[in-house]
């Protein structure tokens, strides 16, 4: 009989198998560190729930990117429109009259994406690329000066504070003590909001739509040439994306029990660049890879500050070179990223020459499309 978990690991390529040993050794240094107590266990689930935010925020870019080519500098601010979205209706010191229960706020927040992106997407989706890219980055900083000035709407630079927990008016978990126990409910609920985003947006990258914005990216008038409506199609994968960063906006103000404009730095939108990039382009797997990654470098070079570095140096300025100079050696020994996508045009149980995928093809990781 064969061993279901065998047959899965001689499966991997490479860089496959190197990624799933260096996940199961973050694992096992996590559950070291917060057994002997060198990192608090509050702390740790924050930073996994943190990296969570991140995937989320790597699987949205990738479908604007990775998927259809588009140059989206505007992440930032679909995470905070998903973030004030839910916090103006579920928030203690909304502006609004009346609070409701965050799971209205998360269909507030994803609607509230979903129409600016259409907004947005209608006079830019038929720019040029570079036009296209400098349109969003411009986009971010209005949304960011509308929420910073707009002190009737958005409380103005003060922001929104006191967000419930997502669980707090659920009848047991909202019971639940405050710290590690309200952290891992976070852990739990950003990990069920991945697995049905990755879920969807690899039904979506295997379906004839995901095959059509891929021939899209690669030759927008052969695709135009074969009756396909290019811009309708960029724009439903602009709002897919955009629903999607939303998402994390969400979790990212119930994890954090607050929203400040501060939190839309332009920084944040760079981070998920660098994620999707290192991950992979056009690949799910990658992006999710590429949002760990991200979090283990920027959370983890902060503890260069203390005693690591004497008192004179200046700790964030060697910080931002250490992230810096990891990012640049990643991308040179792997500049199609970490774990690029395999055999994207075509569908799993296949071959690039069409028929169907043999042993011989899963031993080099044949027969998978992301």
């Amino acid at each position: 009989m064969t061993n279901p978990v065998t047959s899965w690991y001689d499966g991997l390529t490479q860089a496959e198998s190197n990624v799933a040993w260096t996940v199961g050794v973050m694992c096992v240094l996590f559950v070291i560190g917060v057994g002997s107590g060198v990192l608090n266990l509050a702390y740790g689930l924050y930073l996994l729930a943190l990296a969570g935010m991140y995937v989320l925020l790597s699987l949205g870019l990738n479908v604007h990117w990775g998927y259809a080519g588009l140059i989206n500098f505007s992440v930032a601010a679909f995470w905070g429109l998903g973030a004030y979205g839910t916090a103006l209706v579920s928030a203690r010191d909304s502006p609004l009259p009346f609070t409701v229960d965050p799971i209205v706020g998360l269909f507030v927040g994803l609607g509230l994406a979903a129409v600016v992106a259409v907004i947005i997407g209608v006079p830019t989706l038929r720019l040029r690329t570079d036009y296209l890219a400098i349109a969003t980055l411009g986009l971010a900083e209005v949304i960011r000066s509308v929420f910073n000035n707009q002190q009737a709407w958005t409380n103005g630079p003060s922001g929104i504070l006191g967000l419930p927990l997502f669980f707090g008016n659920w009848p047991v978990l909202g019971d639940v003590p405050r710290g590690a126990p309200t952290y891992f409910l976070d852990v739990v609920l950003v990990a069920v909001f991945i697995g049905v985003t990755y879920w969807a947006l690899r039904r979506l990258h295997l379906s004839p739509w995901g095959r059509t914005v891929r021939t899209i990216r690669a030759d927008e008038d052969l695709a135009e040439a074969l009756g396909k409506d290019a811009f309708r199609f960029k724009m439903e994968a602009f709002v897919v994306g955009s629903v999607v960063m939303a998402l994390a906006g969400v979790f990212y103000a119930h994890l954090n029990l607050a929203i400040t404009p501060s939190a839309l730095d332009p920084t944040q939108t760079f981070y998920v660049w660098i994620a999707v990039i290192l991950g992979g382009s056009g690949s799910n797997r990658g992006a999710f890879f590429g949002g760990l990654v991200l979090v283990i470098i920027v959370e983890g070079t902060r503890f260069l500050g203390g005693d690591l570095l004497p008192a004179a140096f200046p700790t964030a300025a060697v910080r931002l070179l250490v992230i810096g100079l990891l990012i640049v050696g990643v991308m040179y020994f792997r500049q199609e990223g970490i774990l690029p996508p395999q055999h994207e045009l075509v569908t799993p149980g296949t071959t690039d020459g069409g028929g169907p995928a043999g042993p011989a093809a899963g031993e080099n990781g044949g027969g998978r499309s992301d």
